[in-house]
């Protein structure tokens, strides 16, 4: 697979807490040189980063990150304030506690809360695999199709585990063809962003594949993010 696919789906992610702003635009600028679907930012920087790049670049935020136990109201909230900003998509946590208690109709509302207020943007649904049983995968699989949703993305890259090949191919496999599966998380090399991709992954949250890209022209610069 030629590298400028890869990185043609590549969220170009940057979520460190101290991330600074001369990062979020040097991660803008990578972005837009090595053609990246977008850049994935925390929502303290949407304004900035839409004002410097413009119509250049989709600009991604996190809602409810990276714990997902903030109420649907703040959510809401949230992604209105995200959207008003500047973001043109929007990764969303789910609510785990919901999903352990089984309160399914808790979750879907919690995701609907979301969706309604996205309208006309990209919704990716974090589900953080790594904490959930099968069973729970593929009941999330069909809530996130229920409510709309244009993504399920298997992780926060901050919790107990990142995407696993596993997980893609059960997301992809549960899911239908409107809902497109993002893996996040430990991609660190071209092998694993190629395999993904084999299984089904149409997004990659990372910021590696830039970095390799970087690498390979000789170029330096790129964020130290482990995400």
């Amino acid at each position: 697979m030629e590298l400028k696919d890869i990185l043609s789906k590549c969220d170009h992610t940057l979520l460190r807490t101290d991330c600074t702003s001369d990062e979020i635009r040097a991660l803008c600028d990578q972005a837009i040189r090595y053609g990246c679907a977008s850049v994935c930012i925390p929502p303290c920087h949407v304004a900035g980063a839409k004002r410097y790049a413009g119509d250049k670049l989709q600009i991604c935020t996190v809602i409810g990150f990276p714990n997902g136990y903030c109420t649907s109201a703040v959510k809401a909230y949230e992604t209105a304030d995200a959207i008003g900003n500047g973001a043109d998509e929007i990764d969303m946590v789910i609510n785990l506690s919901m999903v352990k208690d089984g309160c399914w109709a808790d979750v879907e509302k919690d995701i609907t809360a979301v969706r309604q207020a996205s309208q006309g943007h990209i919704l990716k649904v974090i589900i953080e695999c790594c904490l959930l049983t099968e069973e729970e995968k593929v009941r999330l699989c069909q809530i996130v199709t229920k409510c709309g949703a244009d993504y399920i993305k298997t992780s926060t890259g901050f919790s107990t585990g990142g995407a696993t090949p596993a997980d893609v191919k059960l997301l992809r496999e549960n899911c239908p063809p409107s809902v497109k599966v993002k893996a996040a998380g430990g991609i660190s090399s071209l092998a694993d962003a190629e395999e993904f991709i084999a299984l089904g992954a149409e997004r990659l949250g990372t910021s590696r594949i830039v970095k390799l890209a970087m690498a390979q022209e000789g170029a330096s610069g790129a964020p130290d993010e482990k995400y």
